[in-house]
């Protein structure tokens, strides 16, 4: 597995061990990460504080985002989308979009090149963690 993909999947488990939701990211600039974050929606009761913006916050102030790859182990929503197209990330890898199919369409509209790699850990850790907690992902994906 790719090192970047499995840093996304290591906030998504610590998203989890906080009591939250398992969805993590990175952004990756010149082959490093210069950005980590899991969503912290529960943990700071804070409901745009989904993996990607968590990713972005933790990289700060980089300058361009050109040359930059993200990456999530959920295909993003629109919020996070979003942010993608505002800086101009050209290039999302995916865990997995069978839970959730996101935003994707919107990104390839904006240019954005989206590879949805359909990990199966992905997909197990966010059907796994549904079947335990149902109100915390319906809440997260606005339809509680």
């Amino acid at each position: 597995m790719d090192k970047f993909m499995q840093a996304a999947i290591d906030q998504a488990r610590q998203g989890l061990a906080e009591g939250g939701i398992p969805i993590g990211s990175v952004l990756v600039k010149d082959n490093e990460i210069v950005g980590a974050g899991h969503n912290r929606r529960v943990q700071d009761g804070d409901p745009i504080t989904h993996a990607e913006i968590d990713c972005l916050r933790r990289a700060g102030r980089i300058g361009s985002y050109r040359g930059t790859t993200l990456y999530s182990t959920l295909m993003p929503c629109y919020l996070c989308a979003g942010a993608v197209v505002q800086f101009g990330i050209k290039r999302v890898l995916v865990g997995e979009s069978r839970t959730f199919q996101g935003a994707r369409e919107f990104m390839e509209q904006h240019g954005v090149e989206v590879i949805d790699l359909d990990l199966p850990e992905c997909h197990t850790m966010m059907r796994e963690f549904i079947a335990q907690k149902p109100e915390l992902w319906y809440e997260d994906i606005g339809q509680l």
